[in-house]
């Protein structure tokens, strides 16, 4: 019996180990927000079929999506997606508790870089975040955009896309309708080649 019982208590240890090696390679590329309502609003209109993590929407599929306006993160007034009207606008849910999130903020700003004199723009939404650890992560980087303060999820309702995951990634055409959605870690280059497509379509009506 004692030999069983150290065969079965050394199987749930490896088990154990298996787990926590999975869990932590699942951080590696997004973290849950812990709240699946977010990504049912809208009529799940913008929501793909099998699970897809990148989604793309062809100029005639895509659709508009609400006022998104929230608090500025700095407490500098409220942050307006229509104050960006006629640019590709880049959005990014971001929490200063998701290590996804601070990793990929440098391939975010090199790109807002690379863009912004081609009439692209960048807002952050930081949900679901301690508010004073936010805006010591968006002051200490020297965070070049603005993000809005968004704890109860309240803009993400209106901006109309699936968010499961932080961090998500939306790219707005100039008519601000999602044109590419990641809904995981970016990388610069995949960032870089969506932004300036969207960028290189004919420029709203």
């Amino acid at each position: 019996m004692g030999d069983l019982r150290r065969v079965g208590s050394g199987r749930r240890r490896i088990v154990a180990v298996l787990c926590a090696i999975l869990a932590a390679a699942s951080m590696l590329t997004a973290c849950s927000t812990g709240n699946d309502a977010v990504s049912q609003n809208r009529g799940n209109q913008f929501v793909s079929p099998d699970g897809k993590t990148v989604i793309e929407y062809a100029p005639g599929d895509r659709r508009d999506i609400g006022d998104v306006e929230g608090e500025d993160l700095l407490g500098d007034g409220t942050v307006k997606l229509s104050e960006y009207k006629g640019n590709v606008l880049v959005v990014n849910v971001w929490a200063s508790w998701c290590p996804p999130c601070r990793t990929e903020f440098r391939d975010l700003e090199n790109v807002y870089e690379e863009t912004k004199d081609k009439g692209v723009d960048f807002v952050g939404i930081d949900f679901r975040d301690s508010r004073n650890s936010a805006k010591d992560f968006v002051t200490d980087r020297k965070v070049p955009y603005r993000s809005i303060y968004d704890y109860g999820g309240a803009t993400l309702a209106a901006l109309g896309v699936p968010v499961g995951v932080v961090p998500t990634t939306v790219v707005l055409d100039r008519q601000h309708r999602p044109a590419k959605l990641f809904l995981r870690a970016i990388t610069e280059d995949e960032l870089r080649d969506a932004v300036l497509k969207v960028a290189a379509e004919s420029p709203a009506k």
